[in-house]
């Protein structure tokens, strides 16, 4: 690398013809030690004349204005002083720089002043000179015109065919024109070089002829932010000035239960702070996010001027009983008719003598364990609808159903037999349903048959029949001869007649659930009486939780239907799931709403059943110490019908006391699934299956998991075969019989450890091996038996009140003299439930 390569560049001055820049060295040095070379350069602003216009060629003076101040010398440049920092003088070049600039822009400034004004005066000059020309030429006359006739026949000769002389060109002529008047210029105002603006100034430039005749060109464009906020401000003057008190707007306000703040805020239209501050007033701390109750609600929106509408989640939920149809809409229906009796008293066949069926020979046992629905059409083309309930204790639910949707309960009694249990019970139910009833005496064929008796015992329950000049019908038939139907036929008729049965058909349907089950190729099915309304295929119902629409409809006989009027049972296939014996079939207008009632309902179940009491220490114990005490029968049961199912758990129930007590895990309806043996296997419980069998999936299952499978056709068999196996696994109950009493006398030790005791017999005997109580003072001290059993020396089998006798206990006890011993025999007893 050469020296020259070497040297330092950075002050070497700039090349040029004339000597524009001034420059000149800066060292800076820093506190961490490096330093650093600044070229400092002076400029000096170029002065470049009118272009176009040549230099010598001066336009001529401007008048002479007024003699303006001379502009101020600069001040002498200083001298460097002795002893300087480089950081003083980078200062002192810069400040020297700056004072420089400054000089030269204001004379630049005043230069570019008196070019403009001279301008100006030049173009005032021209325009001048070219007004009074225009004005001379305005003056002078024009020449006449001449004839321009000969000049267009011209042409239109030689298209003729008229050749011009030759030699002989036409002359050419002229028509004067006069001059286009040219626009005058707009005389510009002048500008003083005070006047300018500081954009101006800031952003002046070079003089050109178009910055001089178009001053304002140059000027800076308001910005998009600038002209929104000048509209901004316009409208708010605008409001400002038309600004009055607005009428306040009274709103529908609806509130629920529980409501936040904020939220009730945004329904009243008000400021959310605005009601945090109204309840601070009412001594309540909240904040807006905070949930308030419904009354509060309805403080805060009657002082702000609103009206309230109060709204429960219980209005999802459909009310039947608000709509009542008018007169006007009521039609004569068919009555219904529930017969109710003991079991074994021949309800089903006399169902069977009306309807010309054989119901009974395909139930179980010969009994009826299914609610079962029915219409018959008489001689006289009336129509009558019959409810058939079980007579068997464990059905209550099923008759209690039966009576509450009935117009008309038959009570059968057999007149062999007398009233039993289940006909009282059935005499309960129809008072509590406050329906008339009709006293059918059947088995009227029979030699035993003595209808005075029950007419007499009917007396006892407050049941006095027309012969017995009461106002309760009575008619004695027999299912067997057919004796008696005609007449119990036309009692019915009366009656329904007597009571005016109407319902409004043209309406949308509400039934009542009578039973439901699991088919297993059609899936739930529900026997249903129509309340009102008429049911069609397609309706969109709701029933419980379930919702669904109605896929198709049987009647009593298995044959398909398209509608169902008022009074008439039929098995509606559609609905979700199967529903609960006795819930309320209800049509609504669409599958939205029927969802949200369905899941309303479930929400509400699901609360009831996972609710429980609120918990203390009292009853946490007393909890736990039942439960330690009481033996748990775990059970699984599937029913092919609903009631049945429901009659199954109660009667389970009622079969558990304070020692042992039935846990049914689950209950349903339909075939015996894998999910039913899983569970029944995980828990050890058994599966009762009552009319239903297991699936094949199932079956394989029980086989592997060997799970305890007990099948019934017959409920009383089931409860019995249950009751049995509780208590085998309650076990023999234990019995005691105290045999006889002593007192300790004396203490004597008998070998290393025990004790012999020397008692004085005061009751009853003393054998060895019994069991014995040790008591001091009426204190239980030990339970243990008689090991040994002495009189004198000699060990004997018994010793009798009176006698005195030593004894070792079979337990190492904390025997004292003054002690009493108890002796008992214990006797074990098979229990039953």
């Amino acid at each position: 690398m050469s020296d020259s390569e070497n040297k330092p560049t950075l002050g070497r001055k700039p090349l040029g013809l004339k000597k524009s820049v001034e420059a000149g060295e800066v060292k800076q040095t820093f506190s961490h030690g490096r330093t650093n070379k600044v070229v400092v350069e002076v400029k000096r602003r170029k002065l470049i004349g009118k272009p176009g216009a040549p230099e010598a060629a001066a336009p001529p003076p401007p008048p002479a204005p007024a003699p303006a101040a001379p502009a101020p010398k600069p001040a002498p440049k200083p001298s460097a002083p002795a002893g300087e920092t480089p950081q003083e003088r980078v200062a002192r070049l810069q400040r020297e720089a700056e004072e420089a600039r400054l000089a030269m822009l204001a004379e630049q400034t005043e230069r570019e002043a008196e070019e403009r004004t001279r301008a100006l005066e030049e173009e005032r000059r021209r325009a001048e000179e070219n007004r009074k020309a225009e004005a001379e030429a305005a003056a002078k006359p024009a020449p006449a015109p001449e004839p321009v006739a000969e000049e267009e026949a011209a042409p239109e000769k030689a298209d003729e065919g008229e050749a011009p002389r030759a030699g002989a060109p036409a002359p050419r002529r002229f028509t004067p024109v006069a001059a286009p008047k040219r626009p005058e210029p707009a005389a510009k105002k002048t500008v003083h070089p005070r006047d300018k603006t500081g954009d101006q100034r800031r952003h002046a430039g070079k003089l050109t002829v178009s910055r001089a005749l178009n001053e304002d060109e140059g000027a800076r464009a308001r910005s998009l932010a600038a002209l929104k906020r000048a509209r901004e401000k316009e409208r708010r003057a605008h409001f400002a000035g038309q600004s009055q008190p607005r009428e306040k707007q009274a709103r529908d306000v609806i509130v629920p239960e529980a409501i936040t703040v904020q939220e009730l805020a945004n329904r009243m239209a008000e400021k959310g702070a605005d009601l945090v501050k109204a309840l601070f007033k009412m001594g309540m701390m909240v904040t807006v996010n905070q949930t308030i109750d419904a009354d509060t609600a309805e403080l805060l929106v009657e002082e702000f001027g609103h009206n309230i509408q109060r709204v429960s989640e219980s209005d999802v939920d459909i009310d039947t009983a608000e709509d009542v149809d008018a007169p006007e809409t009521l039609k004569a229906r068919p009555p219904v008719v529930t017969i109710m009796g003991h079991v074994d008293h021949g309800k089903t066949s006399l169902l069977d003598a009306l309807r010309g069926t054989d119901v009974v020979k395909g139930e179980a046992g010969g009994i009826t364990q299914h609610i079962g629905a029915y219409q018959i059409k008489t001689k006289g083309g009336d129509l009558i609808t019959f409810l058939d309930t079980p007579g068997h204790e464990a059905f209550t639910e099923m008759r209690q159903r039966g009576a509450n949707v009935t117009d008309i309960v038959i009570l059968v009694v057999a007149g062999d037999d007398g009233l039993m249990p289940q006909t009282v019970e059935a005499i309960n139910h129809t008072k509590a349903a406050g329906v008339p009833m009709i006293v059918a005496i059947t088995k009227a064929d029979k030699p035993e048959f003595n209808a005075q008796k029950i007419r007499e015992r009917l007396l006892e329950h407050e049941i006095v029949v027309e012969a017995m000049s009461g106002d309760v019908q009575d008619v004695e038939v027999s299912a067997k001869t057919g004796a008696g139907l005609d007449q119990l036929i036309e009692k019915i008729l009366l009656q329904a007649e007597l009571m005016e049965l109407k319902a409004n058909p043209d309406r949308a349907a509400e039934a009542t659930v009578i039973e439901a089950k699991l088919d297993k190729g059609k899936g739930p099915l529900a026997t249903v009486l129509i309340n009102r309304g008429t049911l069609k295929t397609g309706d969109i119902l709701v029933v419980g939780t379930h919702s669904g629409r109605v896929r198709a409809m049987l009647d009593d006989k298995g044959r398909q239907i398209k509608a169902a009027p008022p009074a008439m049972p039929v098995e509606v296939l559609g609905i979700g799931g199967v529903p609960m014996a006795g819930d309320t079939l209800t049509v609504v207008e669409s599958e939205a709403r029927a969802r949200e009632v369905a899941a309303y309902r479930q929400e509400k179940a699901t609360a009831k059943r996972t609710t429980s009491a609120p918990a203390s220490l009292d009853t946490m114990f007393s909890a736990l110490t039942a439960k330690q005490n009481v033996i748990e029968y775990p059970v699984v049961v599937k029913s092919d019908v609903q009631g049945s199912t429901e009659a199954i758990v109660n009667a389970l129930h009622k079969l558990s006391n304070d020692e042992i007590k039935v846990k049914v895990l689950q209950s349903g309806v339909g075939a015996i699934t894998e999910s039913d043996v899983t569970l029944a296997s995980a828990s050890g419980a058994p599966i009762i299956g009552f009319h239903v069998r297991p699936n094949a999936k199932a079956r394989e299952m029980i086989e592997r998991h060997k799970v305890r499978m007990k099948y019934f056709d017959v409920i009383y068999h089931l409860t019995d075969d249950v009751a049995k196996e509780m208590a085998g696994i309650w076990g023999p109950e234990r019995i005691e019989h105290v045999v006889g009493r002593a007192e300790v006398k004396e203490v004597f030790p008998a070998g290393k450890r025990d004790k012999a005791a020397g008692l004085l017999v005061l009751e009853g005997y003393i054998k060895k091996g019994i069991n014995a109580r040790l008591t001091r003072q009426d204190v239980i001290i030990s339970k243990t038996t008689i090991a040994s059993l002495r009189r004198f020396k000699d060990d004997v089998p018994e010793v009798r009140a009176g006698l005195e006798c030593g004894v070792v206990l079979a337990d190492p006890n904390d025997i004292r003299p003054g002690d009493h011993l108890e002796v008992f025999e214990v006797e074990e007893r098979e229990r039953t439930l």
